[in-house]
């Protein structure tokens, strides 16, 4: 029998079997009922959803399924696939009442503010030499200050740092990106005078 690569509904099972388990110490027989009846309810349910929306959302409803017989799992049956079944449903119906309303409103919402055409980035081959030099955190931030136009106590809130870091910071991003742009100058100038000599 080929064996399946792990998916987000497993883990999704695991992470809350962990959290509950954590939770309620002492209810470990519990959990390994439950996961016995997990293994019995997984492939039935999986061949439901499948038959009946797409894989993202049968991936996302099978979680969602999951969770609630595990939150339910004093009322399940002896019998649970039945009680599955009736769960998974009303979670699809959920799923479904909610990608309608998405729907929904990005259409109201294209129709209040139509999208606009997005300018296009200006091309500066030397800041982009410059940046690419700079180190990931760095050029983020500057990012940040220069294309999003935030102030440091905005870009603090991004990074999850005090406003006084992000200052600092911002500081040095620039201090090193003015070194950057020496060394793209300083290149552009070397290989300028190297082809007027070869001339």
């Amino acid at each position: 029998m080929k064996e399946r690569a792990a998916c987000r509904t497993c883990a999704t099972v695991e992470s809350v079997d962990r959290a509950d388990a954590r939770a309620d110490g002492d209810d470990l027989e519990a959990r390994t009922r439950f996961e016995e009846v997990v293994r019995a309810l997984l492939e039935p349910l999986r061949r439901y959803l499948a038959r009946r929306t797409d894989s993202a959302t049968a991936d996302d409803v099978l979680a969602e399924t999951l969770l609630v017989c595990w939150r339910r799992r004093d009322d399940l049956p002896a019998e649970p696939l039945p009680f599955a079944y009736g769960v998974a449903r009303n979670c699809l119906a959920n799923a479904d009442r909610g990608a309608r309303r998405q729907h929904r409103l990005a259409g109201r919402i294209a129709t209040l503010d139509p999208p606009r055409e997005a300018p296009e980035p200006v091309r500066d081959e030397r800041l982009g030499e410059a940046m690419a030099g700079l180190p990931v955190g760095d050029a983020e931030l500057l990012r940040l200050w220069a294309w999003e136009q935030l102030l440091p106590g905005e870009i603090a809130t991004v990074l999850q740092i005090t406003p006084n870091a992000a200052s600092i910071r911002l500081h040095r991003a620039k201090e090193k990106l003015r070194g950057e742009l020496r060394k793209v100058d300083d290149a552009a100038g070397h290989e300028e005078s190297q082809e007027g000599r070869s001339r």
